[in-house]
């Protein structure tokens, strides 16, 4: 489809928020009859709606209608939006051609995009990617599922080299043709069980990056993650060049046979080409054995579209990572705050808790998502000497690990945090690694971290 193909078209977006808005904007600059249909009400949307004053859209809220359904062009979805209401299948049984904005909007894309997914480490991996190629004098955008909606790049109109996406699970259930130069697969956990039935059906999800690979492609893969290694065998992967990388000495001779990443000692040991580049990651100042994952899958990405050696090493000395993962607040009477609010599974919990020896007295908790906690009490018993539960899921957590550690179920967050403090000693570590999403408390995980912060800063 061409951005004249719009004009005059019946478009619906379904789910207004952050990526709604951005869409009815760019549908509008192009002449699409655009109509939004969300859940909410106004009141409860009228942060967003201010966003939209000034555009012709007709506005469906509080509900969705199947007339309002058929009398489309096309259903575009936000991501927050689940693709298996019955509505959506009505629509499309009578026609109505259903997709996602990260599938729509990349048609309109000819510029290379890296897509950077898995479960955890997307964020500060696709951020590092960019600050990798910009401090290279590469024009790049990056957005996606974190920073601002891909549609925001066609709305600005300025081209850029390449494209850094973090794609979610979410983003990626709608692809059909979404065909990214260079895919980066952090890991695979388990995740999102309140949208999934099963593991299978997010694992599909998200293998679905994948779906148009060619021998263009080259795909950036975690060798350390057993699953990752297991998709790695797919047929779909195996039609473009692959590029490992790990935290596994044992494993350099391999990977520097095909090419990719390694990590020994402070050591970054890289090969793309006929040369094996050396990098230090000694005077990193990102926290956490996982850092290193994050640093080699970002060079492999970034020196595919000519990130230069010395801007990468200078990078890695001076990146502080992405606020809300592992996030250093403050130190007060001895004792280290740490917000790692963006952790929303079990697996970012195992991440942030490797980054501790021990005396962490860790607050979790938020909205029930049924994981299974079970794989926490090992560190907890070892590195845990109070365990904080809060939120929906408290009770949960409490059943799977609460017996390995000393344990308080907490009312409030507020309070959550204060007991923390108060149960602390000089030498310890409190953590925010909550294992579950905000959306019993908060509207974001940035709100949580953020009002964290805010108490954390006012102790003293």
């Amino acid at each position: 489809m061409e951005l004249t193909d719009l004009n005059g078209k019946r478009i619906l977006i379904v789910g207004l928020a952050k990526t709604g808005v951005s869409l009815a904007r760019f549908l509008g600059q192009h002449g699409a009859h655009v109509t939004i249909s969300d859940h909410k009400s106004k009141a409860e949307l009228s942060g967003h709606l201010e966003l939209l004053e000034g555009l012709n859209v007709t506005m469906e809220l509080g509900g969705h209608t199947p007339k309002t359904f058929l009398n489309q062009d096309l259903i575009v979805l936000s991501p927050g939006v689940p693709p298996h209401l019955k509505i959506f299948d009505y629509a499309r049984s009578q026609g109505v051609f259903v997709t996602g904005e990260l599938e729509f909007c990349a048609q309109f894309i000819k510029e290379p995009m890296i897509a950077v997914t898995g479960t955890n480490g997307k964020t500060t991996t696709t951020h590092m990617i960019y600050t990798f190629l910009q401090e290279s004098g590469v024009k790049t955008w990056a957005g996606g599922n974190f920073g601002e909606p891909l549609s925001e790049y066609l709305i600005k109109g300025e081209k850029a080299d390449v494209l850094v996406l973090e794609v979610s699970s979410f983003q990626l259930e709608h692809v059909q043709k979404f065909n990214p130069k260079n895919i980066v697969f952090m890991n695979l956990a388990e995740n999102h069980l309140d949208r999934y039935r099963t593991m299978e059906e997010y694992v599909n999800a998200k293998r679905k990056v994948f779906l148009n690979t060619n021998q263009g492609t080259t795909s950036i893969l975690n060798a350390d993650d057993n699953a990752v290694v297991e998709l790695a065998r797919d047929p779909m992967v195996q039609r473009g060049r692959i590029f490992y990388f790990s935290r596994k000495p044992s494993l350099e001779p391999q990977i520097m046979n095909i090419g990719g990443a390694v990590t020994i000692k402070q050591q970054v040991r890289v090969r793309t080409g006929p040369e094996i580049e050396y990098y230090s990651v000694e005077n990193t100042k990102m926290k956490g054995k996982h850092a290193y994952e994050n640093i080699m899958a970002a060079i492999l990405a970034a020196r595919e579209h000519g990130a230069k050696h010395e801007a990468i090493q200078r990078v890695i000395e001076n990146y502080k990572g992405m606020p809300h993962r592992l996030e250093y607040v403050r130190k007060v009477g001895g004792v280290e705050f740490y917000n790692d609010s963006k952790a929303t599974n079990v697996h970012a919990v195992l991440r942030a808790l490797d980054a501790f020896e021990e005396n962490v007295i860790l607050i979790m908790g938020g909205k029930e998502t049924n994981l299974n906690y079970a794989p926490l009490r090992d560190k907890i018993q070892r590195k845990v000497k109070t365990l904080i539960l809060v939120g929906e899921a408290k009770e949960r957590i409490n059943r799977d690990i609460g017996d390995f550690s000393e344990t308080f179920l907490i009312g409030t967050f507020e309070e959550a945090v204060l007991i923390a403090y108060q149960k602390s000693r000089i030498g310890d570590t409190v953590l925010l690694s909550p294992g579950a999403s905000s959306f019993d408390m908060f509207d974001s995980y940035v709100e949580r971290g953020n009002y964290f912060k805010e108490i954390v800063n006012k102790f003293r």
